[in-house]
């Protein structure tokens, strides 16, 4: 949900040249004359990417924001902004607000030799960017906070550390199933992260009734599928795994991975949009099909092309993404040096099929460029923080 309305222009004036001093007004109201409680009403309908400005203004502001009360106060409202957060350099993470079409850095992460290089899964929760390697020894897990905008490397690890595992977030809780350990071992095991105690705990009901890894996770409709992947004698699976949070059961659901990326063991390429689920298929560079799954027939339907232009290897190199209302489909242009870009398309509500089972639209996909960027051309790794 976007912001309901803009914040009063006394909020977004330019912050001071000097920092505040010890003497400002920094009493509990805030916004003196509206109350504490009405300065934090209007200030939850400020957009992100004003929130610097805000907290500069003094220090109760400051407090509001990187004491995350802020962000805690907009997830009550029900007050959302998705943006994109990529890494197209080993290292170094940028974020992407697509309502205002700005870019923002972030600050670079702490440099491990082995886990720049080991391959990463990333996954957001809350105002939280997780980052999940490789070291010397033992996984690690690297963790971005919005409110404090910093790195922190000494976070709880997971009960069973893991890579190359399906991950999805809903607020402040990750959902993490399957993957392989240091050793090589596939895993059914999956967990739940709270980014309010930041702490990881073994999922209700238990974990995936066969191993995988380089699988894919999203939710839908309030539940957390797995689909796709790797079992341990290679075979590339393709069926789902359905946990449902309410009962705290899992559901297998036959053939349901989308169409294949190809043999170059890339995880299906999968994203929700208005609860609807698509993919994207680009093991042939020609075909480049996009699809939407059509849930009262357990099928998939193509409803047109992703984006021609868009370089990848496989699946690899690319990110293919929900954001909002917004499919998004990032990478480097074929033949193009140093450049990424930012492709979108928002589809229109899914039409009733036959059978009242509903599915796709019959409006092809019409492919907007909102962004480009002096990047890498490899898309590393990618996630989207609502907040």
């Amino acid at each position: 949900m976007a912001p309901a309305a803009a914040a009063p222009s006394l909020l977004l004036r330019q912050p001071r040249d000097e920092p505040p001093s010890d003497d400002d007004s920094d009493s509990d109201s805030l916004i003196a004359p509206l109350g504490r409680d009405l300065s934090i009403s209007c200030l939850v309908r400020c957009r992100r990417a004003d929130h610097d400005k805000v907290a500069a203004l003094n220090k109760s502001f400051r407090s509001l924001i990187r004491g995350g009360e802020l962000y805690r106060q907009r997830r009550i409202a029900g007050i959302a902004e998705p943006w994109v957060y990529m890494s197209c350099n080993l290292m170094r993470w940028e974020a992407f607000d697509p309502a205002t079409r700005r870019w923002f850095n972030v600050p670079k992460m702490p440099a491990d030799p082995v886990f720049m290089h080991s391959d990463k899964e990333s996954l957001a929760v809350g105002t939280e960017l997780l980052v999940v390697g490789r070291e010397m020894e033992d996984m690690a897990i690297y963790k971005y906070r919005l409110d404090t905008n910093q790195w922190t490397t000494d976070n709880p690890p997971m009960n069973t550390r893991r890579c190359l595992f399906a991950s999805a977030s809903a607020g402040s809780l990750a959902y993490v199933a399957g993957g392989v350990t240091i050793k090589g071992e596939i895993l059914t095991s999956a967990e739940l992260y709270n980014s309010d105690t930041a702490t990881w705990t073994p999922l209700p009901g238990g974990g995936l009734k066969t191993p995988r890894k380089k699988c894919c996770g999203v939710m839908m409709d309030g539940k957390f599928h797995v689909m796709g992947g790797y079992g341990p004698d290679r075979v590339p699976l393709t069926s789902a795994e359905v946990y449902d949070p309410r009962t705290m059961t899992w559901e297998v659901v036959p053939d349901m991975c989308p169409p294949s990326c190809g043999p170059y063991g890339c995880p299906p390429l999968c994203a929700v949009v208005g609860d609807e689920l698509y993919a994207a298929e680009v093991a042939d560079k020609k075909k480049m099909e996009l699809w939407r799954y059509v849930k009262g027939r357990n099928a998939w339907v193509s409803v047109g092309k992703l984006p021609a232009t868009v370089a990848c290897t496989g699946g690899w190199g690319m990110a293919f993404k929900g954001v909002g209302e917004r499919l998004v489909v990032i990478g480097g242009p074929r033949g193009g040096i140093g450049v990424v870009e930012i492709h979108s398309w928002v589809p229109p509500p899914a039409v009733a099929e036959e059978g009242g089972c509903g599915g796709g639209s019959a409006v092809p996909p019409r492919w907007e460029v909102i962004a480009g960027r002096q990047a890498g051309t490899f898309v590393y790794n990618c996630a989207i923080m609502s907040c």
